[in-house]
Protein backbone atom coordinates (compact mmCIF):
# COMPACT_ATOMS: atom_id res chain seq x y z
CA UNK A 1 0.00 0.00 0.00
CA UNK A 2 2.94 2.11 0.61
CA UNK A 3 6.65 2.31 0.21
CA UNK A 4 7.57 3.61 3.46
CA UNK A 5 11.57 5.00 4.65
CA UNK A 6 12.75 3.04 8.26
CA UNK A 7 14.28 5.38 10.55
CA UNK A 8 14.99 2.06 13.41
CA UNK A 9 17.19 1.17 15.82
CA UNK A 10 20.81 0.72 15.40
CA UNK A 11 22.13 1.37 11.92
CA UNK A 12 18.77 -0.68 10.80
CA UNK A 13 17.09 0.74 6.96
CA UNK A 14 14.98 -1.88 6.36
CA UNK A 15 12.71 -4.39 7.80
CA UNK A 16 14.05 -7.41 5.66
CA UNK A 17 10.16 -8.57 5.24
CA UNK A 18 9.72 -11.16 2.94
CA UNK A 19 6.00 -11.27 2.51
CA UNK A 20 6.16 -10.35 -1.41
CA UNK A 21 6.37 -14.39 -1.55
CA UNK A 22 2.60 -14.03 -0.40
CA UNK A 23 1.68 -11.68 -2.81
CA UNK A 24 -1.08 -12.78 -5.79
CA UNK A 25 0.04 -14.09 -9.13
CA UNK A 26 3.79 -13.54 -10.68
CA UNK A 27 5.25 -9.60 -9.64
CA UNK A 28 8.53 -7.26 -9.89
CA UNK A 29 8.85 -4.17 -7.63
CA UNK A 30 11.41 -1.87 -7.88
CA UNK A 31 11.60 0.68 -5.03
CA UNK A 32 13.37 3.89 -4.37
CA UNK A 33 13.63 5.84 -1.18
CA UNK A 34 15.41 9.48 -0.36
CA UNK A 35 15.54 10.31 3.51
CA UNK A 36 16.58 13.83 5.27
CA UNK A 37 17.67 13.32 8.62
CA UNK A 38 17.90 16.34 10.81
CA UNK A 39 20.76 15.29 14.05
CA UNK A 40 21.79 17.73 16.15
CA UNK A 41 22.93 18.14 20.07
CA UNK A 42 24.77 20.41 22.58
CA UNK A 43 28.10 19.21 24.16
CA UNK A 44 28.74 19.54 27.99
CA UNK A 45 30.29 22.29 29.00
CA UNK A 46 33.91 20.47 29.54
CA UNK A 47 33.41 19.75 26.29
CA UNK A 48 33.40 23.38 24.25
CA UNK A 49 29.15 23.35 25.15
CA UNK A 50 28.39 24.06 21.55
CA UNK A 51 26.14 22.78 19.28
CA UNK A 52 26.80 19.72 16.89
CA UNK A 53 25.30 21.41 13.92
CA UNK A 54 23.16 18.55 11.65
CA UNK A 55 25.70 15.31 11.91
CA UNK A 56 23.46 13.36 9.79
CA UNK A 57 23.75 13.40 6.17
CA UNK A 58 21.04 12.78 3.50
CA UNK A 59 21.14 9.30 2.15
CA UNK A 60 19.04 7.39 -1.27
CA UNK A 61 17.97 3.72 -1.07
CA UNK A 62 17.42 1.42 -3.82
CA UNK A 63 15.17 -2.18 -3.97
CA UNK A 64 14.17 -4.49 -6.54
CA UNK A 65 12.42 -7.96 -6.14
CA UNK A 66 10.68 -10.37 -8.20
CA UNK A 67 8.09 -13.22 -7.02
CA UNK A 68 6.70 -16.10 -9.32
CA UNK A 69 4.59 -18.63 -8.51
CA UNK A 70 6.32 -22.43 -9.91
CA UNK A 71 2.78 -24.09 -8.90
CA UNK A 72 -0.29 -23.75 -7.00
CA UNK A 73 1.62 -24.91 -3.92
CA UNK A 74 5.34 -23.51 -4.17
CA UNK A 75 6.29 -19.76 -4.66
CA UNK A 76 9.89 -18.40 -5.48
CA UNK A 77 11.04 -14.70 -4.45
CA UNK A 78 14.58 -12.81 -5.37
CA UNK A 79 14.67 -9.78 -3.19
CA UNK A 80 17.31 -6.98 -2.59
CA UNK A 81 17.63 -4.59 -0.44
CA UNK A 82 19.92 -2.56 1.37
CA UNK A 83 19.57 -3.23 5.01
CA UNK A 84 21.87 -1.40 7.44
CA UNK A 85 23.95 2.29 6.37
CA UNK A 86 25.54 5.20 8.02
CA UNK A 87 26.17 8.43 6.64
CA UNK A 88 27.83 10.38 9.65
CA UNK A 89 29.42 13.81 8.65
CA UNK A 90 30.25 16.85 12.11
CA UNK A 91 30.93 19.37 9.97
CA UNK A 92 34.69 20.62 10.46
CA UNK A 93 33.69 24.27 10.66
CA UNK A 94 32.05 24.10 14.08
CA UNK A 95 34.07 24.04 17.42
CA UNK A 96 32.34 20.79 18.40
CA UNK A 97 34.73 18.27 20.23
CA UNK A 98 33.96 15.98 17.37
CA UNK A 99 34.14 18.64 14.33
CA UNK A 100 35.28 16.50 11.03
CA UNK A 101 34.30 13.04 12.43
CA UNK A 102 32.89 10.72 9.56
CA UNK A 103 31.85 7.53 9.14
CA UNK A 104 30.02 5.30 6.87
CA UNK A 105 28.61 1.81 6.65
CA UNK A 106 27.31 0.57 3.71
CA UNK A 107 25.58 -3.12 2.79
CA UNK A 108 23.26 -4.50 0.04
CA UNK A 109 21.39 -8.30 0.48
CA UNK A 110 20.56 -10.40 -2.16
CA UNK A 111 17.42 -12.83 -0.56
CA UNK A 112 16.70 -16.31 -2.11
CA UNK A 113 12.93 -17.07 0.12
CA UNK A 114 10.56 -20.80 -1.15
CA UNK A 115 6.67 -20.45 0.30
CA UNK A 116 5.08 -24.23 0.49
CA UNK A 117 1.36 -23.67 0.87
CA UNK A 118 0.72 -27.00 3.24
CA UNK A 119 -2.78 -26.44 3.40
CA UNK A 120 -5.36 -23.87 2.50
CA UNK A 121 -4.78 -21.96 5.76
CA UNK A 122 -1.11 -22.80 6.67
CA UNK A 123 2.70 -22.17 5.02
CA UNK A 124 5.86 -21.93 5.61
CA UNK A 125 8.54 -20.49 4.17
CA UNK A 126 12.52 -20.10 4.06
CA UNK A 127 15.30 -19.32 2.29
CA UNK A 128 19.07 -17.83 2.11
CA UNK A 129 20.19 -14.30 2.51
CA UNK A 130 23.52 -13.02 0.87
CA UNK A 131 24.87 -9.84 2.20
CA UNK A 132 28.01 -7.16 1.76
CA UNK A 133 28.90 -5.28 4.94
CA UNK A 134 32.03 -2.32 4.77
CA UNK A 135 32.51 0.27 7.36
CA UNK A 136 34.92 2.92 7.64
CA UNK A 137 34.90 6.01 10.23
CA UNK A 138 37.57 9.27 11.06
CA UNK A 139 37.76 10.60 14.47
CA UNK A 140 39.92 13.96 14.71
CA UNK A 141 39.64 13.94 18.38
CA UNK A 142 40.68 10.87 19.45
CA UNK A 143 44.46 11.49 19.02
CA UNK A 144 46.51 9.83 21.55
CA UNK A 145 46.24 13.23 23.35
CA UNK A 146 44.50 14.64 26.61
CA UNK A 147 41.17 16.29 25.35
CA UNK A 148 41.10 19.09 27.93
CA UNK A 149 45.44 19.14 27.87
CA UNK A 150 45.86 18.64 24.74
CA UNK A 151 49.01 16.70 26.24
CA UNK A 152 50.34 13.67 24.96
CA UNK A 153 49.44 10.21 26.61
CA UNK A 154 51.55 7.60 27.82
CA UNK A 155 53.08 5.74 24.87
CA UNK A 156 51.55 7.73 22.21
CA UNK A 157 54.11 7.61 19.09
CA UNK A 158 52.71 10.26 16.72
CA UNK A 159 50.35 12.30 19.16
CA UNK A 160 47.91 14.50 17.32
CA UNK A 161 47.27 11.81 14.29
CA UNK A 162 43.20 11.51 13.73
CA UNK A 163 42.11 8.22 14.51
CA UNK A 164 40.99 6.62 10.74
CA UNK A 165 39.67 2.97 10.15
CA UNK A 166 38.73 1.56 7.02
CA UNK A 167 36.90 -2.04 6.45
CA UNK A 168 36.78 -3.27 3.59
CA UNK A 169 33.53 -4.53 2.71
CA UNK A 170 33.08 -9.02 3.03
CA UNK A 171 30.35 -10.95 2.17
CA UNK A 172 28.35 -13.50 4.22
CA UNK A 173 25.74 -16.10 4.31
CA UNK A 174 22.55 -16.14 6.28
CA UNK A 175 19.05 -18.09 6.53
CA UNK A 176 15.70 -17.43 7.35
CA UNK A 177 12.53 -19.31 8.09
CA UNK A 178 8.98 -18.65 8.91
CA UNK A 179 5.10 -19.47 8.80
CA UNK A 180 2.44 -17.98 8.15
CA UNK A 181 -1.69 -18.61 8.54
CA UNK A 182 -4.31 -17.19 6.09
CA UNK A 183 -7.62 -16.80 5.86
CA UNK A 184 -8.19 -15.76 2.48
CA UNK A 185 -11.69 -14.92 2.82
CA UNK A 186 -11.30 -11.75 5.06
CA UNK A 187 -7.95 -11.36 4.29
CA UNK A 188 -6.36 -12.25 7.22
CA UNK A 189 -2.52 -13.29 6.92
CA UNK A 190 -0.31 -13.83 10.11
CA UNK A 191 3.13 -14.49 9.81
CA UNK A 192 6.09 -15.31 11.98
CA UNK A 193 9.90 -15.08 10.42
CA UNK A 194 13.16 -15.68 12.36
CA UNK A 195 16.41 -14.28 10.35
CA UNK A 196 19.73 -15.08 11.80
CA UNK A 197 22.49 -13.07 11.94
CA UNK A 198 25.18 -12.91 9.55
CA UNK A 199 28.99 -13.12 10.33
CA UNK A 200 31.22 -10.47 8.62
CA UNK A 201 35.16 -10.45 8.65
CA UNK A 202 36.71 -7.19 7.43
CA UNK A 203 40.12 -6.27 5.87
CA UNK A 204 40.37 -3.14 8.19
CA UNK A 205 43.24 -0.86 8.74
CA UNK A 206 43.79 1.68 10.89
CA UNK A 207 45.75 5.22 11.39
CA UNK A 208 46.18 6.15 14.97
CA UNK A 209 48.42 8.21 17.15
CA UNK A 210 49.87 4.63 18.22
CA UNK A 211 50.66 3.43 14.70
CA UNK A 212 49.32 1.80 11.83
CA UNK A 213 47.61 -1.64 12.34
CA UNK A 214 46.17 -3.73 10.17
CA UNK A 215 43.94 -6.63 11.79
CA UNK A 216 40.52 -8.70 10.71
CA UNK A 217 37.52 -7.02 12.38
CA UNK A 218 34.23 -9.36 13.12
CA UNK A 219 31.17 -7.96 12.74
CA UNK A 220 27.78 -9.84 12.99
CA UNK A 221 24.36 -8.09 11.36
CA UNK A 222 22.01 -8.97 14.21
CA UNK A 223 19.34 -11.52 14.23
CA UNK A 224 15.61 -10.94 14.34
CA UNK A 225 12.04 -11.76 14.43
CA UNK A 226 9.06 -10.26 12.31
CA UNK A 227 5.73 -10.76 13.21
CA UNK A 228 3.72 -9.55 10.38
CA UNK A 229 0.13 -9.26 10.14
CA UNK A 230 -3.11 -7.84 8.18
CA UNK A 231 -6.75 -8.92 8.41
CA UNK A 232 -10.23 -6.85 6.88
CA UNK A 233 -12.34 -5.12 9.11
CA UNK A 234 -14.20 -4.00 6.64
CA UNK A 235 -15.30 -4.06 2.97
CA UNK A 236 -12.26 -1.93 1.10
CA UNK A 237 -10.56 -1.69 4.30
CA UNK A 238 -7.42 -3.60 5.98
CA UNK A 239 -5.78 -3.20 9.33
CA UNK A 240 -2.07 -3.91 9.09
CA UNK A 241 0.56 -3.91 11.53
CA UNK A 242 4.08 -5.70 12.64
CA UNK A 243 6.77 -6.33 15.44
CA UNK A 244 9.92 -6.51 15.00
CA UNK A 245 12.90 -7.32 17.64
CA UNK A 246 16.53 -7.07 16.17
CA UNK A 247 18.87 -8.20 18.79
CA UNK A 248 21.24 -5.00 18.91
CA UNK A 249 22.94 -5.81 22.06
CA UNK A 250 25.07 -8.33 20.50
CA UNK A 251 25.93 -6.16 17.65
CA UNK A 252 29.74 -4.10 17.86
CA UNK A 253 32.24 -3.19 15.51
CA UNK A 254 35.37 -3.12 17.80
CA UNK A 255 38.97 -2.52 15.71
CA UNK A 256 41.65 -3.89 17.20
CA UNK A 257 43.45 -0.11 17.81
CA UNK A 258 40.58 1.48 18.94
CA UNK A 259 40.01 -0.66 21.81
CA UNK A 260 43.17 0.40 23.54
CA UNK A 261 42.91 2.65 26.36
CA UNK A 262 45.09 5.25 24.84
CA UNK A 263 42.28 5.37 21.99
CA UNK A 264 38.90 4.83 21.90
CA UNK A 265 39.15 1.81 24.80
CA UNK A 266 35.68 0.66 23.51
CA UNK A 267 33.78 -0.40 20.49
CA UNK A 268 33.51 2.02 17.90
CA UNK A 269 29.83 1.02 17.41
CA UNK A 270 27.75 -0.63 19.97
CA UNK A 271 24.67 -1.05 21.88
CA UNK A 272 23.39 -2.29 25.13
CA UNK A 273 20.18 -2.90 24.43
CA UNK A 274 17.86 -4.88 21.57
CA UNK A 275 15.33 -2.98 19.91
CA UNK A 276 11.33 -3.89 19.17
CA UNK A 277 9.36 -1.93 17.02
CA UNK A 278 5.47 -1.87 16.79
CA UNK A 279 3.60 -0.43 13.55
CA UNK A 280 0.18 -0.88 12.97
CA UNK A 281 -1.42 1.03 10.06
CA UNK A 282 -5.16 0.58 7.98
CA UNK A 283 -5.63 1.31 3.93
CA UNK A 284 -7.96 1.42 2.31
CA UNK A 285 -9.19 1.14 -1.09
CA UNK A 286 -11.28 3.88 -2.60
CA UNK A 287 -12.13 2.31 -6.41
CA UNK A 288 -10.70 -0.23 -8.81
CA UNK A 289 -7.81 1.99 -9.49
CA UNK A 290 -6.82 4.06 -6.31
CA UNK A 291 -5.97 3.23 -2.70
CA UNK A 292 -4.08 4.63 0.23
CA UNK A 293 -2.76 4.06 3.60
CA UNK A 294 -1.84 5.57 7.09
CA UNK A 295 0.26 3.80 10.04
CA UNK A 296 2.21 4.85 12.49
CA UNK A 297 5.80 2.98 14.41
CA UNK A 298 7.07 3.52 17.83
CA UNK A 299 10.35 1.98 19.02
CA UNK A 300 10.60 2.40 23.04
CA UNK A 301 13.50 4.30 24.23
CA UNK A 302 16.18 2.07 26.30
CA UNK A 303 17.38 5.31 28.45
CA UNK A 304 21.25 4.47 28.10
CA UNK A 305 24.19 6.31 26.29
CA UNK A 306 23.96 6.21 22.41
CA UNK A 307 27.15 6.47 20.49
CA UNK A 308 28.57 9.42 18.81
CA UNK A 309 28.30 8.04 15.05
CA UNK A 310 24.19 6.85 15.96
CA UNK A 311 23.07 9.15 18.82
CA UNK A 312 19.15 8.46 18.65
CA UNK A 313 17.41 6.62 21.18
CA UNK A 314 13.95 5.12 20.15
CA UNK A 315 11.36 6.91 17.87
CA UNK A 316 7.64 7.83 16.68
CA UNK A 317 6.42 7.65 13.46
CA UNK A 318 3.54 8.90 10.90
CA UNK A 319 2.97 7.37 7.37
CA UNK A 320 1.03 8.41 4.59
CA UNK A 321 0.78 6.16 1.49
CA UNK A 322 -1.36 6.00 -1.52
CA UNK A 323 -1.15 3.80 -4.83
CA UNK A 324 -2.82 3.71 -8.36
CA UNK A 325 -3.14 0.29 -10.29
CA UNK A 326 -3.47 0.71 -14.17
CA UNK A 327 -3.53 -2.63 -15.97
CA UNK A 328 -0.67 -4.42 -15.12
CA UNK A 329 1.28 -2.15 -13.32
CA UNK A 330 0.86 -0.69 -9.48
CA UNK A 331 2.78 2.79 -8.55
CA UNK A 332 2.61 4.11 -5.16
CA UNK A 333 4.30 6.47 -2.70
CA UNK A 334 4.54 7.27 0.91
CA UNK A 335 6.00 10.01 2.79
CA UNK A 336 7.11 9.68 6.69
CA UNK A 337 8.21 11.81 9.77
CA UNK A 338 9.76 10.31 12.24
CA UNK A 339 10.11 12.64 15.30
CA UNK A 340 13.93 10.61 16.86
CA UNK A 341 13.75 10.33 20.72
CA UNK A 342 16.38 12.47 23.11
CA UNK A 343 19.70 10.55 23.64
CA UNK A 344 22.99 11.26 25.38
CA UNK A 345 26.42 10.16 24.75
CA UNK A 346 29.60 9.55 26.38
CA UNK A 347 33.49 10.39 25.39
CA UNK A 348 36.28 8.91 28.07
CA UNK A 349 35.04 9.71 31.67
CA UNK A 350 32.78 12.73 30.11
CA UNK A 351 29.20 11.36 30.48
CA UNK A 352 27.16 12.41 29.05
CA UNK A 353 29.76 14.27 26.57
CA UNK A 354 26.44 15.58 24.18
CA UNK A 355 22.81 15.96 24.48
CA UNK A 356 20.61 15.25 21.25
CA UNK A 357 16.98 16.51 21.35
CA UNK A 358 14.35 17.80 19.18
CA UNK A 359 15.10 15.35 16.15
CA UNK A 360 13.55 14.12 13.48
CA UNK A 361 13.77 12.49 9.72
CA UNK A 362 11.68 12.96 6.46
CA UNK A 363 11.33 10.16 4.13
CA UNK A 364 9.50 9.94 0.86
CA UNK A 365 9.27 6.60 -1.18
CA UNK A 366 8.27 5.10 -4.32
CA UNK A 367 7.36 1.68 -5.62
CA UNK A 368 6.70 0.50 -9.17
CA UNK A 369 5.02 -2.57 -9.61
CA UNK A 370 4.33 -5.12 -12.39
CA UNK A 371 2.12 -8.16 -12.32
CA UNK A 372 3.00 -10.52 -15.09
Amino acid sequence: MSAGIAQAGGVERTAQSVMLVYEQGNRAELTFGSVRPEISGKAATPLLGTSSGNMSENYLSFGAAVKYDINDRLAFALIYDQPYGADVDYSSSRTYFAAGSTAELDSWALTAVLKYKLTDRFSVHGGLRYQSLGAKATIPFVAGVNPLTGAPLPGVTAPGTPYEADGKSDTGLGYLIGVAYEMPDIALRVALTYNSRIRHELSTTETTALGNVSSTTSVDSPQSVNLEFQTGIAADTLLFGSVRWVDWSEFDISPKAYLDPRLGGQPLVSYEDDTVTYTLGVGRRFNEKWAGSVAVSYEPANGNYASNLGPKDGFWALRLGASYTMDNMEISGGVQYAWIGDTETRVGPFAPATKFEDNNALGIGLKVAFKF
